[in-house]
Formats: C-alpha cells, structure tokens, sequence
C-alpha cells in the first residue's frame, strides 16, 4: 500500500522548490526526498526549523533560503505535519515548536500538503479545532506578560514551554505559550484577536491555508482539496 509519505512524494517534480515541514510525520517525508535526491531528482528544500534544516544537509538535499526561494518564483511545494485537522481542512499546528517558521514557508508556497496520523490514541481529525485542547502561541520574550494577560482574558489559560525548568526558546529565539483551551466555536475570530495582541508573533491556527490533506500511516487516504484563488 502507498503511504502518506510517499504519496506526498508524488507530488514533487524535479526543478521544484519544496518546503521542508518539522515533526515525525515531516522526517519521514524528508527521509524519502532524500533518496530520490541521491538517485538524481534536482530539487531544493526550504527548511521550517534548524532540525529539518540539518536532516537535509545531511540527507544531501540542496537548500535556499526563504528570500532566495521567493525571488526563484516561490515554493512550489510544502509539506508539513499537523496537530488538528478539521473538516475544512483548516489545522491547528505548532506541538513541535516550529510555529512561525513553519506558517511562513506555507504562506510562501503555491501548495501546502499536510500530513498526519489519526489513531485511536492520537485522534487529530477533529470536529472543532482546539478538541485536543492546546493551541500554541509565539510571542516576543519582553511581550510575554502582556500576552498572558491578554490571552487570559480571551479565556486561553497560557502555560509557558520550558525545558529543565527554564523558559525554552524557538529557533526564533522566542516564547511559545500553550494556551488551554476548549474546542473553537470561530477560530477565524479568535485569530484575529490574538494577533492583535501587541507581542504575538503568530498562532497554531493555520486557517484556510492547506491545499491538500493526507491522513495515516500504513495506507494513503486524501481529506480533501481546496483550491488556491
């Protein structure tokens, strides 16, 4: 049976620019484009974290960076994980830490394919974005008590990312707040109303972005198409 994986790979032809996502689900793509790099598909990757990046080097696939993808025409291709994923395809991303990174390469994409497992224990297809109850939030390190408070009032319980017991940084060199919540009546709203909070890089919520949907592990099963304007 076919993969998700290698039916994302399907999607690439050689002379492509492709984005190069983050997460096991992202790896495991990179992994395949790696081999077909070694047995001669020109391609160039533009990676969505310092990980992905150092996957490709080592993988051997060539890289660009963001403005240099952009002045060669753009990325014609991305392919990234998700956390939640809805019935409009619209996706709640960043558990991996590779937030905005991760939504700017797919911004800069002419298609975004998304990749996932849906298990019994890891249910990512959902009704309602935010059923899982995490959305993260990047902000800047001086903004971060505004931000809770502002995100407090929103009714999104912020907790910050630490590792060893010490606020972690992205490779933005920022602050992810996982903000609590419960499944979003209307995320568009509840964008718009985190990202004017003065501070906030950007959200988890990926709306109206994704083209393709590609969803388990041993078989192919597509979600859906939406069709870029």
């Amino acid at each position: 049976m076919t993969t998700i994986y290698e039916q994302a790979l399907e999607m690439i032809e050689g002379g492509m620019i492709v984005g190069l996502g983050s997460g096991r689900a992202s790896t495991e793509f990179i992994k395949l484009l790696g081999g077909r790099v070694k047995d001669g598909l020109k391609v160039r990757g533009v990676p969505t974290s310092e990980a992905s990046d150092a996957l490709a080097r080592q993988l051997g696939i060539p890289l660009l960076q963001l403005g240099e993808a952009i002045n060669a025409g753009g990325i014609d291709v991305c392919v990234d994980g998700a956390d939640e994923c809805d019935h409009n395809l619209d996706l709640v991303k960043g558990w991996g830490r590779a937030l905005i990174r991760e939504k700017v390469v797919a911004a800069a994409s002419k298609k975004f394919v998304v990749l996932f497992s849906d298990t019994p224990t890891e249910r990512k297809l959902v009704p309602a974005l935010g059923t899982r109850g995490k959305l993260p939030v990047e902000v800047a390190p001086f903004a971060r008590p505004l931000c809770e408070k502002k995100l407090r009032e929103l009714g999104c319980e912020p907790v910050l990312w630490t590792k060893d017991g010490q606020p972690a940084f992205t490779d933005n060199h920022c602050y992810i707040l996982d903000c609590k919540v419960k499944p979003i009546a209307d995320a568009h709203a509840l964008e718009a109303k985190i990202q004017a909070i003065p501070g906030v890089l950007g959200t988890g919520l990926f709306l109206g972005m994704a083209d393709v949907g590609l969803v388990g592990d041993e078989h192919f099963n597509l979600v859906d198409k939406r069709k870029r304007n």
